[in-house]
This record gives structure tokens, sequence and C-alpha cells, in this order.
């Protein structure tokens, strides 16, 4: 693709396995990430022990003192490996500052550990997902996802744009290489959007080169990966700046809130339901 494009800096702050959360020192990063280029921002639904729960009070404080400084987009996960059953990772769902939600189409190994995700929760997440007026960020870690979520859309309502996220790098699961990336690339429709998240990342190989190809999302954050090049950031914000940078280096602008919502089609969608 030829041109100045706005890019999306997905934000994804808080690693998988944590042992605490800090609500005033989490929302005063992403804060600052956002001032930084971030217009978006993934969080999934932890207590302040850090663990994965369908009790909000958490990630409302979080999400509430961010909202009162930041207009970055809010996105909850619907996702991670636990106990909960679907009902419970739809939780977040019902709060109105959740624009959008990460969206898990298949099941899939990680390392040791199995991410599970049968059709009937999946189908049961997107009515959820859009009942709530939000829009799905659909997760794809195999070629199959794919070609499942072009099959429930023959009988489920998505809606434009459909956003999927090419996710790279997990244990047992897509590679992440560029050749790997080409080929997930090529099965996603030419009419959605798409983004891309490398798991464990070490370079910045990955992201740039699904820039390159037309990716109008990019996923950031230590999550995914604490590494700025070969060295360990010491917060998010840096992840961000050395993001935005290289973004601005190909040519393109990072997508303010404002225009992440005008991108996806967001603004007025609650309204509507």
């Amino acid at each position: 693709m030829d041109g100045k494009r706005k890019i999306i800096l997905s934000l994804a702050p808080v690693p998988g396995p944590s042992d605490s959360i800090d609500p005033q020192a989490l929302s005063a990063e992403i804060v600052e990430a956002a001032q930084a280029g971030a217009g978006m921002v993934h969080l999934h639904v932890k207590g302040r022990d850090g663990k994965l729960t369908d009790d909000l009070t958490t990630f409302r404080e979080i999400v509430e003192e961010v909202c009162s400084k930041s207009d970055i987009v809010i996105q909850a996960s619907t996702g991670g490996v636990s106990q909960m059953d679907i009902r419970q990772r739809c939780a977040p769902l019902s709060y109105e500052r959740v624009e959008t939600a990460s969206l898990n189409p298949g099941s899939v190994n990680l390392g040791r550990l199995v991410y599970q995700n049968p059709d009937d929760d999946v189908k049961y997440c997107v009515r959820e997902i859009y009942g709530h007026g939000i829009l799905p960020e659909i997760e794809c870690f195999e070629l199959g996802m794919i070609n499942r979520v072009t099959e429930l859309a023959k009988e489920l309502p998505f809606r434009s744009p459909v956003l999927y996220n090419i996710v790279l790098g997990h244990p047992c699961t897509t590679p992440a290489t560029v050749d790997h990336l080409v080929a997930m690339r090529s099965f996603i429709p030419r009419d959605a959007m798409w983004g891309i998240t490398h798991f464990g990342r070490r370079s910045f190989d990955i992201l740039t080169s699904a820039i390159a190809m037309g990716a109008s999302l990019v996923r950031i954050g230590f999550e995914d990966s604490p590494y700025d090049g070969e060295r360990q950031a010491a917060n998010n914000v840096e992840l961000v700046k050395r993001m935005a940078e290289i973004v601005r280096c190909m040519g393109h602008d990072t997508a303010s809130p404002a225009e992440v919502r005008e991108l996806l089609n967001l603004n007025g969608i609650k309204d509507k339901i």
C-alpha cells in the first residue's frame, strides 16, 4: 500500500504472568503512553493480585483514572488462560467505557497450556460483543481461525469494519517469521482491516514488515514483550515511543484516539443499540 496512513498503536501493558497490579501506577503509565502515540489500550480484567477475574473492581478503577485524563480507546480482553467460563470472560463487555474487545475464534496450544475457545463459546462471545455495541478485534493464532471467522460471518452479524489481529510467536503456535506473516495475511479478506501482535519479540522486524504489508494496527507492550531491540525497556512508554518513531520513519503517522474511533467506526455505535 502506498501513501501516508494512520497506524493504530495498541498498548497491551500488563505481562500475562503478573504478581500484582498497582492501579495508580498502571493508569499513569497508560496516560503517558497515550501522550506518546498509543491510541488504544488492551486490558485484561485482573485483580490487584494480578490474576484474571470477572470482578471489575480493579479494572474499573484503572479505566476510570485513565479516562479522567485521556481519551484513549479502551479495549477489554475476553481471553486469557483461566478457569473462568465464557460468561465470566465476557464480564467487561457490560462496562460502558469499553469500546472494543478481543475475540478468540478457536482453541490453540500455548506451550504447556491449552487456550480453550470451543465453537459455542466463540458464538456466545460474538453475540455478546455486538450486543453491547462493541467492535471485536479477532485474534488469530492459526490459519484455521481466519477460516472459521469467514464461516461464522455467514450466520452471525459481523459489521464493518471487520478487524483481525495476526498473533505470532507464542509457543506451539504460528512462528514469528515474515513467511508465516505473509501466509496469514493472504487468508484475511481483502476488505477487512488487520493488525499484528508479535509475542516474545526481540526486534521490530515483524511489526515493521506488517506495516509495510498494509497493517492498520500494531500491538506493543509488556504483555507481549518488554524488549526495545535487544535491551529490556524500563516501561511501556519507551516501547510506544520507539514504535511511534518507527511508524513516522516509514512515512506514516500514529492514530490519535479520535482517529482510532473514526477508522474503526466506533462513534455512536453504543447509542444505536
